[in-house]
């Protein structure tokens, strides 16, 4: 079974920096994109508007968050990545201290 999470994050309020940031993730590094898939998550999407980033993932029964951290903690390329985009990448005003993207509460569904 498929379960979606929602989750939010801000971008530095620059224009060059945005475009950049765009530009990294028009072709993420295949590392990337294995330990994103190899942690159970089926799709993923970003969206932004302004600074403002909007991630869905829709995952398996396998994901977990917990796991996802250690195995992204134990992973050289995705600590490298991570590192690079923060350079992009700020912390919502509200999140707690080392919290990055920050899991959106579901308020609303048509169904």
């Amino acid at each position: 079974m498929t379960k979606r999470y929602c989750l939010a994050l801000d971008l530095i309020d620059d224009a060059a920096l945005i475009a950049v940031y765009e530009q990294w993730h028009e072709h993420i590094w295949p590392e990337i994109k294995e330990s994103i898939v190899s942690a159970g998550i089926e799709q993923m999407e970003i969206y932004r508007v302004s600074n403002r980033l909007f991630m869905i993932m829709d995952v398996n029964d396998s994901f977990s968050f917990e796991a996802k951290a250690k195995a992204d903690a134990a992973n050289e390329k995705v600590q490298e990545w991570e590192t690079l985009m923060w350079n992009f990448q700020q912390a919502l005003p509200f999140a707690k201290p080392g919290e990055k993207w920050v899991l959106m509460n579901k308020i609303f569904s048509l169904q």
